[in-house]
């Protein structure tokens, strides 16, 4: 056999052990449909939350509150989704599966991708389910279906980078409890310190410089410069947004991979 078509078998295996582990990743879910509700019952409790409760105080220039939030739910929806890949596999270490993994003839990247992939998959299902939450609650796009469309995949594509951050997490702690712990800290600021919620000019001037250039409040621009359109968020946020997204990929997920080996 050729040093070619070797390599183009390994590459097949990878990718056919990669999908076997989707599949088993989303079949706990199936199986275990509670993991699915809450993870949808916590960004609803938010959009009520600041629709009805803090939205009569919050002002934003130039549209409707809901039309600003909504966006911002969306990604932090899919921010603390990507908490469950550090959960799944700090209670896979934690039982010794991923031990028995290794142990395996498969690639070492299936497990990983494996894990990512299925959370990036529910991911989809429930910005889809917000996406209808939002409608219900007044949210209105003044953008086309595409440009909606593309502003989900811009969502989930930031949610499949947060993954590989929280796999690295997840490999580093005990169990699910840990990993849960540990993710917090890391996320609250760049959720809530972000312009998610609310407009980073009302903020102090030292707050504001950060709400303004991290990544969360990037993809939260970007979303809207998709959904919404208008010149208060150009397409240049959409862009930004991509290259944060690549950029964390490409630095997280090598170091989730190289931890995975030395487990």
């Amino acid at each position: 056999m050729t040093d070619s078509a070797t390599v183009h078998t390994t590459v097949g295996w990878g990718v056919r052990d990669t999908f076997v582990m989707v599949w088993r990743n989303l079949t706990v879910i199936r199986r275990v449909p509670q993991l699915l509700v809450f993870s949808f019952v916590q960004p609803v409790i938010f959009v009520f939350m600041f629709r009805y409760v803090f939205g009569g105080a919050i002002q934003v220039p130039g549209g409707r509150y809901v039309d600003y939030l909504m966006p911002g739910v969306f990604v932090q929806t899919v921010a603390f989704g990507a908490i469950n890949t550090a959960i799944g596999l700090a209670e896979d270490q934690n039982k010794g599966l991923l031990e028995r993994l290794q142990s395996l003839p498969m690639g070492h990247s299936a497990v990983l991708g494996g894990r990512v992939l299925a959370d990036t998959v529910r991911n989809v299902f429930i910005v889809l389910l917000m996406l209808a939450v939002g409608f219900m609650v007044g949210f209105r796009s003044h953008t086309s279906v595409l440009q909606v469309a593309a502003g989900v995949a811009v969502m989930v594509l930031f949610g499949l980078a947060l993954s590989w951050v929280f796999a690295l997490i997840g490999l580093f702690v005990p169990n699910g409890e840990a990993a849960q712990a540990a993710a917090f800290p890391l996320l609250a600021p760049l959720v809530f310190a972000s312009s998610a919620f609310v407009d980073p000019r009302t903020m102090p001037g030292w707050l504001r410089w950060w709400a303004e250039r991290q990544p969360v409040s990037i993809t939260a621009k970007g979303v809207r410069s998709l959904m919404l359109g208008g010149p208060e968020f150009p397409s240049d946020y959409v862009w930004g947004s991509i290259a944060w997204s690549l950029a964390i990929i490409a630095v997280m997920a090598p170091l989730a991979a190289l931890k995975y080996r030395r487990s």
